[in-house]
Protein backbone atom coordinates (compact mmCIF):
# COMPACT_ATOMS: atom_id res chain seq x y z
CA UNK A 1 0.00 0.00 0.00
CA UNK A 2 3.10 2.45 1.01
CA UNK A 3 4.88 1.86 -2.55
CA UNK A 4 1.14 2.31 -4.03
CA UNK A 5 0.45 5.35 -2.37
CA UNK A 6 4.13 6.73 -2.96
CA UNK A 7 3.72 5.83 -6.99
CA UNK A 8 0.35 7.90 -6.65
CA UNK A 9 2.09 10.97 -5.68
CA UNK A 10 5.11 10.77 -8.04
CA UNK A 11 2.66 10.40 -10.44
CA UNK A 12 1.30 13.80 -9.50
CA UNK A 13 3.70 15.79 -8.60
CA UNK A 14 5.11 15.39 -12.05
CA UNK A 15 1.35 16.09 -13.72
CA UNK A 16 1.77 19.73 -11.71
CA UNK A 17 4.73 19.94 -13.48
CA UNK A 18 4.16 19.04 -16.88
CA UNK A 19 1.30 21.58 -16.39
CA UNK A 20 3.00 24.03 -15.06
CA UNK A 21 5.91 23.64 -18.00
CA UNK A 22 3.11 23.77 -20.41
CA UNK A 23 1.36 27.61 -19.52
CA UNK A 24 4.83 28.43 -19.15
CA UNK A 25 5.46 27.40 -22.56
CA UNK A 26 2.44 29.13 -23.98
CA UNK A 27 3.04 32.05 -22.08
CA UNK A 28 6.56 32.36 -23.51
CA UNK A 29 4.65 32.28 -27.63
CA UNK A 30 3.55 35.50 -27.05
CA UNK A 31 5.93 38.03 -28.38
CA UNK A 32 4.31 41.05 -27.23
CA UNK A 33 7.56 43.04 -28.62
CA UNK A 34 6.03 43.04 -31.76
CA UNK A 35 3.14 45.45 -30.89
CA UNK A 36 6.05 47.68 -28.53
CA UNK A 37 7.68 49.28 -31.55
CA UNK A 38 7.95 52.88 -32.93
CA UNK A 39 4.74 54.28 -34.52
CA UNK A 40 3.99 54.06 -38.17
CA UNK A 41 6.49 50.92 -38.20
CA UNK A 42 3.81 48.73 -38.76
CA UNK A 43 2.05 50.46 -41.55
CA UNK A 44 2.33 47.86 -44.39
CA UNK A 45 1.36 45.17 -42.24
CA UNK A 46 -1.82 47.25 -41.09
CA UNK A 47 -2.14 47.89 -44.59
CA UNK A 48 -1.65 44.89 -46.84
CA UNK A 49 -2.23 41.40 -46.24
CA UNK A 50 1.28 39.91 -47.08
CA UNK A 51 1.68 38.67 -43.99
CA UNK A 52 -1.02 39.88 -42.23
CA UNK A 53 -4.92 38.40 -43.07
CA UNK A 54 -6.86 39.35 -40.29
CA UNK A 55 -6.85 42.32 -37.84
CA UNK A 56 -8.75 42.48 -34.36
CA UNK A 57 -9.32 45.58 -32.72
CA UNK A 58 -8.73 45.43 -28.44
CA UNK A 59 -11.36 48.54 -27.50
CA UNK A 60 -10.90 48.91 -23.84
CA UNK A 61 -12.62 51.68 -21.99
CA UNK A 62 -12.85 53.39 -18.85
CA UNK A 63 -16.81 52.64 -16.58
CA UNK A 64 -19.00 54.81 -18.59
CA UNK A 65 -16.49 56.02 -21.17
CA UNK A 66 -17.31 53.57 -23.77
CA UNK A 67 -17.47 55.25 -27.71
CA UNK A 68 -21.05 54.68 -29.61
CA UNK A 69 -21.76 52.00 -31.61
CA UNK A 70 -22.27 54.37 -34.75
CA UNK A 71 -18.68 55.72 -33.85
CA UNK A 72 -17.04 52.16 -33.56
CA UNK A 73 -19.13 51.53 -37.13
CA UNK A 74 -17.19 54.17 -38.44
CA UNK A 75 -14.14 53.19 -37.58
CA UNK A 76 -14.37 49.99 -39.21
CA UNK A 77 -16.32 51.19 -42.50
CA UNK A 78 -12.72 53.53 -42.46
CA UNK A 79 -10.55 50.27 -41.55
CA UNK A 80 -12.32 48.17 -44.55
CA UNK A 81 -11.78 51.06 -47.12
CA UNK A 82 -7.88 51.53 -46.78
CA UNK A 83 -6.76 47.92 -45.43
CA UNK A 84 -6.72 44.59 -47.22
CA UNK A 85 -7.67 42.10 -44.69
CA UNK A 86 -9.46 39.61 -46.12
CA UNK A 87 -9.99 37.43 -43.39
CA UNK A 88 -11.84 39.86 -41.60
CA UNK A 89 -11.26 42.58 -38.72
CA UNK A 90 -13.20 41.82 -35.71
CA UNK A 91 -13.83 44.38 -32.49
CA UNK A 92 -13.14 42.67 -29.03
CA UNK A 93 -14.44 45.40 -25.92
CA UNK A 94 -14.53 45.58 -22.38
CA UNK A 95 -14.30 47.69 -19.85
CA UNK A 96 -11.99 48.78 -17.37
CA UNK A 97 -11.65 50.51 -13.69
CA UNK A 98 -10.40 54.13 -13.61
CA UNK A 99 -7.21 54.94 -11.89
CA UNK A 100 -8.64 57.88 -10.77
CA UNK A 101 -6.01 59.90 -12.35
CA UNK A 102 -7.14 63.53 -13.50
CA UNK A 103 -4.34 64.01 -15.82
CA UNK A 104 -1.79 60.88 -17.90
CA UNK A 105 1.41 61.13 -19.35
CA UNK A 106 1.97 58.35 -21.94
CA UNK A 107 4.32 56.65 -20.18
CA UNK A 108 1.09 56.72 -17.98
CA UNK A 109 -1.22 54.97 -20.53
CA UNK A 110 2.08 52.77 -21.65
CA UNK A 111 1.65 51.46 -17.92
CA UNK A 112 -2.38 50.61 -18.15
CA UNK A 113 -1.74 49.02 -21.64
CA UNK A 114 0.65 46.72 -20.42
CA UNK A 115 -1.11 45.65 -17.50
CA UNK A 116 -4.71 45.07 -19.33
CA UNK A 117 -3.50 44.31 -23.02
CA UNK A 118 -4.61 40.41 -24.01
CA UNK A 119 -4.11 40.99 -27.93
CA UNK A 120 -1.34 40.96 -29.96
CA UNK A 121 -0.08 39.72 -33.02
CA UNK A 122 -0.50 35.71 -34.04
CA UNK A 123 1.14 34.39 -37.58
CA UNK A 124 -1.40 35.97 -40.15
CA UNK A 125 -3.32 38.37 -37.74
CA UNK A 126 -2.63 41.49 -36.57
CA UNK A 127 -3.70 43.22 -33.41
CA UNK A 128 -4.54 47.36 -32.53
CA UNK A 129 -5.18 48.00 -29.03
CA UNK A 130 -7.22 51.11 -28.16
CA UNK A 131 -8.18 52.61 -24.80
CA UNK A 132 -10.76 55.57 -23.91
CA UNK A 133 -9.80 57.16 -21.11
CA UNK A 134 -11.29 59.10 -18.30
CA UNK A 135 -8.76 62.26 -16.93
CA UNK A 136 -7.17 64.72 -19.55
CA UNK A 137 -2.98 64.62 -21.40
CA UNK A 138 -0.88 65.82 -19.28
CA UNK A 139 0.23 67.74 -22.53
CA UNK A 140 -2.90 69.44 -22.76
CA UNK A 141 -1.88 73.42 -21.94
CA UNK A 142 -4.55 76.40 -21.53
CA UNK A 143 -4.09 77.02 -25.31
CA UNK A 144 -4.19 73.72 -27.08
CA UNK A 145 -6.29 70.25 -25.80
CA UNK A 146 -5.51 66.85 -26.78
CA UNK A 147 -7.88 64.45 -27.48
CA UNK A 148 -5.82 61.62 -28.83
CA UNK A 149 -2.38 60.34 -29.06
CA UNK A 150 -0.80 57.98 -31.19
CA UNK A 151 2.20 56.62 -28.94
CA UNK A 152 2.99 52.21 -30.32
CA UNK A 153 3.04 50.97 -33.48
CA UNK A 154 -0.71 48.91 -32.54
CA UNK A 155 -1.70 51.56 -30.21
CA UNK A 156 -3.31 54.85 -29.49
CA UNK A 157 -5.37 56.73 -26.97
CA UNK A 158 -8.63 58.75 -27.49
CA UNK A 159 -9.33 61.08 -24.12
CA UNK A 160 -12.63 60.38 -24.29
CA UNK A 161 -13.70 62.16 -20.99
CA UNK A 162 -12.21 65.32 -23.25
CA UNK A 163 -14.22 64.47 -25.72
CA UNK A 164 -17.58 64.39 -23.99
CA UNK A 165 -16.66 67.73 -22.20
CA UNK A 166 -15.79 69.46 -25.46
CA UNK A 167 -19.73 67.89 -27.40
CA UNK A 168 -23.07 67.42 -27.76
CA UNK A 169 -23.75 70.83 -26.92
CA UNK A 170 -24.60 74.28 -28.02
CA UNK A 171 -22.02 75.32 -30.23
CA UNK A 172 -19.86 72.28 -29.98
CA UNK A 173 -19.95 69.05 -32.65
CA UNK A 174 -21.97 65.68 -32.27
CA UNK A 175 -20.28 63.45 -30.49
CA UNK A 176 -19.92 60.78 -32.68
CA UNK A 177 -18.95 62.91 -35.28
CA UNK A 178 -16.19 63.92 -32.90
CA UNK A 179 -15.14 60.52 -31.51
CA UNK A 180 -14.77 59.29 -35.68
CA UNK A 181 -12.89 61.96 -36.96
CA UNK A 182 -10.09 61.56 -33.71
CA UNK A 183 -10.00 57.69 -33.95
CA UNK A 184 -9.28 57.85 -37.43
CA UNK A 185 -7.03 60.84 -37.20
CA UNK A 186 -4.92 58.42 -34.52
CA UNK A 187 -5.53 55.56 -36.96
CA UNK A 188 -3.69 57.07 -39.65
CA UNK A 189 -0.74 57.65 -37.88
CA UNK A 190 -0.61 54.24 -37.42
CA UNK A 191 -0.92 53.76 -40.92
CA UNK A 192 1.95 55.54 -41.82
CA UNK A 193 0.39 59.20 -41.95
CA UNK A 194 2.19 61.37 -42.64
CA UNK A 195 5.38 60.73 -43.83
CA UNK A 196 5.14 58.22 -40.29
CA UNK A 197 5.77 55.37 -41.94
CA UNK A 198 3.81 55.18 -45.39
CA UNK A 199 6.86 57.35 -47.43
CA UNK A 200 5.04 60.72 -49.41
CA UNK A 201 4.40 59.60 -52.66
CA UNK A 202 4.53 63.85 -52.71
CA UNK A 203 5.35 66.01 -50.36
CA UNK A 204 2.60 67.31 -48.24
CA UNK A 205 4.06 67.30 -44.68
CA UNK A 206 2.85 70.15 -43.23
CA UNK A 207 6.34 71.99 -41.86
CA UNK A 208 5.06 73.43 -38.94
CA UNK A 209 3.07 70.81 -37.55
CA UNK A 210 5.63 67.13 -38.91
CA UNK A 211 3.36 63.87 -38.92
CA UNK A 212 0.65 65.93 -40.61
CA UNK A 213 -1.18 66.75 -43.90
CA UNK A 214 -0.84 70.59 -44.63
CA UNK A 215 -4.16 70.29 -46.52
CA UNK A 216 -6.65 71.91 -44.03
CA UNK A 217 -9.42 69.98 -44.80
CA UNK A 218 -7.59 66.57 -44.96
CA UNK A 219 -8.38 64.07 -41.75
CA UNK A 220 -4.55 64.21 -41.09
CA UNK A 221 -4.27 68.20 -40.41
CA UNK A 222 -2.76 68.42 -37.58
CA UNK A 223 -6.19 70.06 -35.71
CA UNK A 224 -8.26 67.08 -36.26
CA UNK A 225 -6.56 65.75 -32.98
CA UNK A 226 -6.82 68.82 -31.14
CA UNK A 227 -9.34 70.63 -29.19
CA UNK A 228 -8.75 74.10 -32.25
CA UNK A 229 -10.32 72.13 -34.96
CA UNK A 230 -13.51 72.00 -33.27
CA UNK A 231 -14.64 74.67 -34.86
CA UNK A 232 -14.43 73.13 -38.60
CA UNK A 233 -16.77 70.35 -37.54
CA UNK A 234 -19.81 72.39 -35.69
CA UNK A 235 -22.81 72.18 -38.12
CA UNK A 236 -21.25 69.12 -40.21
CA UNK A 237 -22.35 65.81 -40.53
CA UNK A 238 -19.27 63.69 -41.10
CA UNK A 239 -15.79 63.15 -39.90
CA UNK A 240 -13.19 65.16 -42.44
CA UNK A 241 -11.68 62.54 -44.89
CA UNK A 242 -8.02 61.75 -46.75
CA UNK A 243 -7.31 64.24 -49.23
CA UNK A 244 -5.65 62.06 -52.60
CA UNK A 245 -2.06 62.83 -51.39
CA UNK A 246 -2.32 60.94 -48.30
CA UNK A 247 -4.34 58.38 -50.17
CA UNK A 248 -1.82 57.88 -52.71
CA UNK A 249 0.59 57.54 -50.04
CA UNK A 250 -1.44 54.56 -48.18
CA UNK A 251 -1.78 52.97 -51.82
CA UNK A 252 1.94 52.85 -52.64
CA UNK A 253 2.11 51.29 -49.06
CA UNK A 254 0.33 48.39 -49.98
CA UNK A 255 -3.35 50.21 -48.78
CA UNK A 256 -6.62 50.68 -51.14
Amino acid sequence: MKNILKIAWILLVVASCSTGDNLETVDKTINKSENQKATGSSSNDLLSDDTFKSLVIELVYVEGLKPSQNTIDNFVSFLNARTFKPNGITIETRAIPSTGKTSYTIQDIITIEDAHRTQYNTNNQIAVWMLFIDGASANTTNSSTVLGTAYRNTSFVIFEETIHDLSNSAFEPNRTLLETTVITHELGHLLGLTNFGSNMVENHEDPEHSKHCNIESCLMYWAAESGLGLSNLVGTSSAPQLDAKCIADLQANGGK
